[in-house]
């Protein structure tokens, strides 16, 4: 009887010994693997901003404002100039590769993009005892570069993580026929965030953009692409 019954205090605890590490094994989560490279394809939808200021007023030479209730669309402030915006395309692609130096994974890291995407096609029309030549933009792509800043929360295995990031960068504008008569530059800030799942990824951005070519005349105009954008990442 002695025995029988340390046998029965001992197998409890002999159970709970080597249970515990087992136990301790399965508690512990996965950590999402390091990905350091993610390719992306994006459609873009484009608001233009501040457009009687920037180019309007470039391409005339003079303020511009509105025209309310008038068959065109803006004119100089002293009426010598009627502006017509014919076309303003704000459908646009674009696709990009991502880099990310330190890995990706969870917490912040440093990101390095590079990528293009195409500008809207511009067309006004102007009239008037002052009116400079019409102007219209086609055809034009942006290639940009840049870095941000990417605060992630992914997720290992196919689980839902997510991810947010903000930065800036420096482009080239380009015609995408390969007329080097329409050359530029610009600026831009981007911030947005998106859903991950294993390496697949979509994210919502928007990007301001300060856009500047010297044809015909120097001018600027700024853009505001809100970007859907599809990532594979690795």
């Amino acid at each position: 009887m002695p025995h029988r019954a340390l046998v029965t205090l001992l197998v409890p605890v002999v159970l709970a010994l080597t249970g515990t590490p087992a136990l301790c094994q399965a508690s512990e989560p996965r950590k999402p693997r390091r990905q350091f490279v993610s390719a992306s394809y994006e459609a873009s939808v484009t608001q233009p901003l501040h457009f009687a200021r920037f180019p309007l007023e470039d391409l005339a030479g003079a303020p511009v404002g509105s025209a309310q209730f008038r068959e065109h669309d803006y004119e100089t402030r002293d009426g010598s100039v009627l502006i017509d915006v014919v076309t303003f395309t704000r459908r646009g692609r674009g696709a990009g590769v991502t880099l990310y130096p330190f890995g990706l994974s969870t917490g912040p890291t440093l990101a390095l993009k590079a990528g293009y995407q195409d500008l809207p096609d511009i067309s006004v029309t102007f009239s008037g005892p002052s009116a400079p030549p019409n102007y219209e933009l086609a055809g034009t792509r942006a290639y940009d570069v840049g870095a941000a800043i990417v605060l992630a929360d992914r997720s290992a295995g196919m689980g839902l993580g997510a991810q947010a990031f903000v930065g800036g960068g420096v482009g080239r504008i380009r015609s995408r026929e390969g007329d080097r008569s329409r050359l530029g530059d610009r600026v831009f800030a981007e911030g947005g965030g998106g859903l991950s799942s294993g390496p697949f990824g979509v994210e919502l951005a928007v990007r301001f953009a300060w856009n500047h070519l010297t044809a015909p005349v120097d001018h600027h105009f700024i853009t505001v692409p809100i970007t859907l954008r599809g990532t594979l990442t690795f």
